[in-house]
């Protein structure tokens, strides 16, 4: 099979400086809100990836131009409300669920009836959590099961609307920030702690947004009908991307590793505290601001021996994509590693929490769940004798690499192989050639 990779041998000690892609959040996030700006937008580094792409391609089917250069991309926003959607109009966001969702936000105020599609994996993924404020505010929204595909029309008459979003999902959350923007008066957002790309784009530029913040929720109000102007914007890398690097550097003997320019923003660097906390090798260096994002360089070293941890479930939210990499480290520590609450982690591109069981137990991990709670008894010893194959976690980028990881730096007799290396292409497409750098052998 074509599709797949071999990893029999585990990587050797490497000290390198490596950048890692773009952060998908924000690459989305720029696409978008530069559709909705008045004039010409660049964003510099934007990731160059299938879900960015549909991004692209979305905009372009709704009336926004776009021409790809060289080392930027040129948008030309149509204002709020600018949209010019032909009938019978198709929008496809392939495997994203944040492109997805927050396109209905985009389009709330746009009459035309326009069919939202995407690819298996996202056509199973739950999207009442926001067809229900989308309806609040006016929008016709019909579907099966609320599931994709489903056909929407916005409308001129929406309402403001106030929402608690209980979730910890950034996707509701910056979904209904988008219909805001198209709703006349202000919209009052009670929101618990989640990922903050959307309200501090949205501050930088100047659009009348406020946030007030509590231990657990943010509190935010946005005004509708406000202007947005073009910008520049340079995307930095991503942690999610980077943290497979960060644990493959842990977990491997003598190494170092210097991970340039990543997103360290608050909101998504609860795979750094969790980490720490588990005696990882890790420091962020050369921290600075960068229109309203925390950006900062990774150092990263081999770490002996790891700690168990009582994760507490306030950090959930901001490490959301990064748990099946702490699930390796709690293989690999001392003693028992308990977290709870984890539902979220199967409502993303797979059944992550139970994949991710299934995974461990089958590479000899004990694993107890209690529903949503999990206990991961560690193993400081951890090795894989034999040959494994990874298949069925569909399609889901992040289990593929995760397993990448895995195996070069846990594998001691056998091999292990790995379905479906196309996966890599909706976020990190360069993933298996940044591994080959650092000397990871993979056929």
């Amino acid at each position: 099979m074509k599709n797949q990779i071999k990893i029999e041998k585990i990587i050797k000690p490497f000290k390198k400086k490596i950048s890692v892609s773009s952060d998908k959040s924000l690459s989305i996030r720029c696409v978008l809100l530069s559709s909705i700006a008045i004039g010409r937008s660049k964003i510099f580094n934007l990731l160059e990836s299938e879900d960015v792409n549909n991004s692209l391609k979305v905009i372009k089917r709704i009336g926004v131009n776009y021409i790809k250069k060289k080392n930027y991309v040129e948008i030309d926003g149509v204002g709020i409300n600018g949209f010019n959607v032909k009938k019978n109009t198709v929008l496809n966001a392939g495997n994203s669920g944040t492109l997805a969702r927050n396109i209905l936000g985009l389009c709330s105020a746009t009459e035309k009836k326009i069919k939202l599609i995407g690819d298996k994996s996202l056509s199973k993924r739950d999207f009442s959590r926001v067809i229900k404020p989308l309806r609040m505010f006016g929008m016709n929204i019909s579907s099966r099961n609320n599931n994709l595909p489903l056909e929407f029309a916005g409308s001129n008459l929406l309402r403001p609307i106030q929402y608690f979003e209980n979730k910890g999902s950034a996707q509701i959350k910056s979904c209904i920030i988008l219909s805001a923007i198209n709703t006349p008066g202000i919209t009052k957002i009670k929101s618990k702690k989640s990922r903050t790309h959307t309200e501090l784009l949205l501050k930088y530029l100047k659009y009348p947004i406020k946030i007030k913040k509590t231990k657990n929720y943010d509190l935010i109000d946005i005004k509708g009908l406000g202007q947005l102007s073009s910008f520049e914007y340079k995307v930095p890398g991503d942690i999610s991307s980077a943290s497979f690097f960060m644990v493959l550097t842990l977990l491997s003997k003598k190494s170092k590793l210097l991970i340039k320019e990543i997103n360290i923003n608050p909101s998504r660097t609860g795979i750094l505290k969790i980490l720490k906390s588990m005696n990882a090798n890790i420091k962020i260096v050369n921290k600075k601001n960068y229109k309203g994002e925390l950006i900062g360089d990774i150092k990263v070293k081999s770490t002996k021996s790891f700690k168990s941890i009582n994760c507490p479930d306030s950090l959930n939210s901001s490490a959301i994509d990064e748990f099946l990499l702490i699930f390796l480290v709690a293989a690999k520590a001392k003693g028992i590693s308990k977290f709870r609450n984890l539902d979220e982690l199967n409502k993303k591109e797979s059944p992550r929490l139970n994949i991710a069981i299934n995974f461990l137990r089958m590479i000899g991990v004990k694993v107890i769940r209690e529903k949503n709670d999990v206990k991961i008894f560690g193993n400081p010893n951890l090795k894989l004798n034999g040959n494994y194959r990874v298949k069925n976690f569909l399609k889901d980028h992040r289990v593929f690499m995760m397993t990448c990881v895995a195996a070069l730096s846990l594998i001691h007799k056998g091999s292990v192989v790995i379905n479906d290396k196309d996966s890599i292409k909706t976020s990190f497409p360069s993933f298996l050639k940044l591994l080959k750098s650092l000397g990871a052998k993979i056929s």
